[in-house]
């Protein structure tokens, strides 16, 4: 197979994929290394394609979806809760940023679809290796939730109001 027919394939692999797709996945089913997957993106990018790299692998930033940006404050023990509620009720949480009086804006790409996502993140946060963000704010944070539509992000709002997590802007 030809590079610019891998990159095609590639391109059509993760744009049809509702989960992100690992450099390592797309190496073996093309039977090339994973840093040739990695040149192979360089160059999808430098075309315009708008491909994103997250810890879980590569997705295709071409689906429309509705997105909206909460402001939320809860305790280090409620991530989960916070997180499960999001994702029950059809969400996706894109990242989570603070604002920071001397740093600014700080952000981070969690990309969290599923409830094991949620969990590996707590876990990870509980080990002690990193504090989460809105440590630095007191608890303090945002977060960019995507969904199907606009009504899911209605459903959304309302739990994490009910829930107490929801700060108005």
């Amino acid at each position: 197979m030809k590079a610019n027919e891998r990159r095609g394939e590639i391109l059509s692999l993760i744009g049809n994929s509702d989960n992100p797709v690992a450099a390592a996945v797309l190496a073996e089913k093309f039977k090339v290394s994973r840093q040739v997957i990695v040149q192979d993106i360089a160059v999808l990018r430098a075309g315009g394609y708008a491909v994103t790299a997250t810890n879980r692998g590569y997705v295709l930033e071409t689906k429309t979806k509705a997105s909206r940006v909460f402001k939320c404050r809860h305790s280090f023990e409620e991530i989960v809760d916070e997180g499960v509620a999001v994702i029950d009720a059809g969400g996706r949480i894109e990242d989570v940023f603070v604002n920071h009086r001397v740093y600014g804006r700080i952000t981070e790409r969690l990309d969290l679809y599923n409830r094991t996502n949620v969990e590996e993140l707590y876990r990870s946060l509980v080990s002690g290796a990193s504090k989460p963000l809105m440590s630095v704010t007191d608890g303090y944070h945002y977060h960019t939730v995507s969904a199907e539509n606009e009504e899911a992000l209605d459903e959304i709002e309302k739990l994490l109001r009910n829930k107490g997590f929801l700060i108005e802007i």
